[in-house]
Parts: structure tokens; C-alpha cells; sequence
């Protein structure tokens, strides 16, 4: 991290950068902020305000930094006469610290592991050409978000944890209120008790009738004493809020990349050895991770000449990392044949998304279902995408298309 002093002046308050409305972004604001302010102090739609972290260098060292935890949306930010912690939180395995979430991630390493994964390609290409047949066989245009980059990651997820999948429609809201939470605080906080209890359910659930699934895993690991409860809790939270999301975010934001750029959708589905490094740069380019990262400082920090105290709260944005042009040639052009791609779209350190060798198979499944099935995808004339422009991270909410 680069800790070298620099003037210290006044520090500015600006609002959240957001992407330009109808777009994934990135804000048009990063590349300034890289230049001239690379720490900066934003107000949050919630009113409260934060460092906005936005070079590689400080992003890559502050998300691995033990001085800064992730505060649940319940604590952070502080309500009047609430004290932290005297109400259950958002607790998912981003605010687990210490050996609680040692424990969680041992527990969780084999069926997250390379190997395991790719022991399930062939169900999530099932899960892929299921949802894929009736488009196919539908009328044109299709909406590609509806009818299949948003059902597939939840159904890969559901498959993988032992979420039932027709209980999708009760929890996607809720978890979307939840990720919502730097906009909508008071929904997200409702949203929270609505998860809590319906993973608790969830579990006990599978004490009665245990499955072949994460969850039933966990359970078991709870009645042996190598994990609690409440740690078993955190982890369906996740999968919940978190699990499913993201991925249909970068999915449908890549695939939109991939039908938007002259020649690109056609040069990789004729080319599939570019397939691993085209993901890769795909996860880099696509800015899903707009400010989404939220870390509270339990110590201070001494970053660019000026102190973040204990208390304050960092927005390392991954999303301006990766597109930092002192760490990657020409950030803002999407190359699938990019050799040097050390991004951090999964973050880094101890809280590195353990999800992260299934969200690359999920995409590469994902198109390659879509180069097979659809090997003429195009975005459909006379019909735009649909976007929701109040988020910092965004994706299209509809993707009509013909093929």
C-alpha cells in the first residue's frame, strides 16, 4: 500500500460515483478519482459517509488488511439509543473473523474446491441446457436475463447448498433488499430477520431429513462440535445474499460485453482455447463490485496523509482496481487474450470468496450452453435492455435478444 505522505488538505465530501443510467458503468468518476484523489470521502445514500478507496495498490492491501472488519447492516451505521451487536445481524462469512470463520472455511474447502467443481460440470450444464430448451424452442425476441442468466446461478447454487429452488421467489427479494442496504437501509434491515429465520428453518430441516448438500454437511459438523450454530446461520446468509447474485450480475453483464462489442461473442465461441483467459478478463473488465465492499477500521490507518480512525468505514472499490492502468495496459478495453490478469474480483486475503473456482465455471458453462445452443446470439433490434439506475452495482434487468 502506498503510505508515502502526501499534502494534507481538506478532504472534499462527494456523493457515491454511480454508473451513468442504462449502463453497467464504470462511473465516469474513477478515473479521475485514481489520478487525483485516490482516497476520497463519499456520502452514502443511508447519509452516512466513507473513504472511497480506488487504486489497485490500496485496494488490493485494504481488503487483506486485519485492521479492518466488515460491520454487519444491523451495526453500521449506528442507530440512536442501539447499541452494536443487541440485535442478530446480516452475519454472512464476510463479517466472520477469527476461529469462527477459520472453522466455517475448513468445513467448506472440499466441496468448494477445484476438484469438486469440476466433478459437477456436467449437472450445472444440465442446469444450463434445462432453462436453455424452452428459449430455444421459444419466440424471438427472448429475454435472456429472465428466461436464463438470472434462473442459472440461483439453480447451480440451490443444487450445490440444498436451497430448494421453487423457494427462490420468497428469498431473491428479500436478499436483494439486503444487498441493497446502502440504499435501503430500513428494507434491508427487515430483509435480514425474514433470511435469518427462513436459513434457521432450513437447517433444522435438514437435521430431520438429511441430503446429499453443503448444508446437511454443516449440520453434521455442528452435532460433531467443530462448528456452531450460528456459523452454520452466516454460511446459508451468504449463499442467500450473496451466493447467487453476483454471479448473475457479472453473467449478464459479460454476455451483454461479449454482444455489444464488435465481433467479440463470435470470436470467442469460434476460438474456445481463449476460454480460460477470456474469463479471467471478463471478471476483471465487468464492474459488478461498484463500492460494494463495505470495511470498518478497528484500528487507525494512515493511507495518502490522512488518517482513516477507528470507527470510520472504507469502500475499496474493486470494480476502479481493476481497471487501474498501472496494473493493467489499456484497463478500460476488454482483451480475451490478456496474459497478465492479477484481478481482484474475489478480493483477497483471509475473506477471499471461497466461491470463486464455481463462479469461473458458472460463466464458462454459461457461454459455452450459449455458443452451442444460440451460436447466432444477437441483442434484438428495436428493443433495449432494462436497467435499475439507482444501485452502485448494476446489471440489465431484461436482455432482449434473438439468435
Amino acid at each position: 500500500m502506498n503510505t508515502t505522505p502526501e499534502p494534507v488538505v481538506d478532504v472534499p465530501v462527494i456523493d457515491l460515483p454511480l454508473p451513468p443510467p442504462g449502463t453497467m458503468g464504470p462511473p465516469d468518476e474513477y478515473g479521475r478519482l485514481r489520478r487525483e484523489c485516490p482516497l476520497a470521502k463519499v456520502r452514502l445514500p443511508i447519509g452516512a459517509t466513507a473513504w472511497y478507496a480506488t487504486r489497485y495498490d490500496d485496494v488490493k492491501e485494504l481488503v487483506a488488511d486485519s485492521r479492518l472488519v466488515r460491520p454487519s447492516i444491523t451495526d453500521w451505521p449506528p442507530r440512536p439509543g442501539r447499541a452494536p451487536g443487541d440485535e442478530p445481524g446480516l452475519i454472512t462469512m464476510m463479517e466472520l473473523e477469527g476461529p469462527r470463520h477459520a472453522a466455517l472455511r475448513r468445513a467448506l474447502s472440499e466441496p468448494f474446491s477445484v476438484r469438486s467443481v469440476r466433478s459437477r460440470l456436467p449437472r450445472i450444464r444440465r442446469s444450463a441446457d434445462r432453462l436453455l430448451d424452452p428459449l430455444v424452442s421459444g419466440d424471438q425476441p427472448g429475454d435472456l436475463v429472465v428466461r436464463f442468466l438470472e434462473p442459472f446461478p440461483v439453480m447451480v447454487m440451490c443444487d450445490l447448498v440444498g436451497i430448494p429452488y421453487e423457494d427462490s421467489e420468497y428469498f431473491l427479494p428479500r436478499a436483494d433488499a439486503a444487498l441493497g442496504a446502502l440504499l435501503t437501509l430500513k428494507e434491508g434491515r427487515e430483509a435480514t430477520h425474514q433470511l435469518r429465520a427462513y436459513v434457521i428453518a432450513l437447517l433444522d430441516r435438514k437435521r430431520r431429513e438429511p441430503a446429499d448438500d453443503i448444508l446437511t454437511r454443516l449440520v453434521h459438523e455442528c452435532g460433531r462440535g467443530t462448528l456452531d450454530h450460528e456459523s452454520a446461520v452466516s454460511f446459508g446468509l451468504s449463499m442467500l445474499v450473496a451466493g447467487y447474485r453476483t454471479s448473475t450480475m457479472f453473467l449478464a453483464d459479460a454476455v451483454l460485453t461479449l454482444l455489444t462489442l464488435p465481433g467479440a461473442y463470435a470470436r470467442l465461441r469460434d476460438h474456445r482455447d481463449l476460454m480460460p483467459g477470456a474469463v479471467e478478463e471478463l471478471l476483471r473488465y465487468v464492474p459488478v463490485m461498484n463500492g460494494v465492499v463495505v470495511l470498518q477500521a478497528v484500528q487507525d490507518i494512515e493511507l495518502h496523509g490522512r488518517t482513516i480512525h477507528a470507527g470510520d468505514v472504507v469502500l475499496p472499490v474493486l470494480a476502479s482496481a481493476n481497471r487501474d492502468g498501472r496494473t493493467f495496459a489499456d484497463g478500460d478495453r476488454l482483451d480475451l487474450c490478456r496474459a497478465d490478469n492479477p484481478h481482484l474480483a474475489f478480493g483477497r486475503g483471509a475473506h477471499n470468496c471461497i466461491g470463486s473456482h464455481l463462479a469461473r465455471a458458472e460463466m464458462t458453462v454459461c457461454l459455452e450452453a450459449l455458443f452451442d445452443r444460440l451460436p447466432g446470439l444477437r441483442p434484438a433490434e428495436g428493443h433495449h435492455p432494462i436497467w435499475e439506475d439507482e444501485s452502485p452495482s448494476k446489471s440489465p434487468l431484461t436482455l432482449p435478444v434473438n439468435w
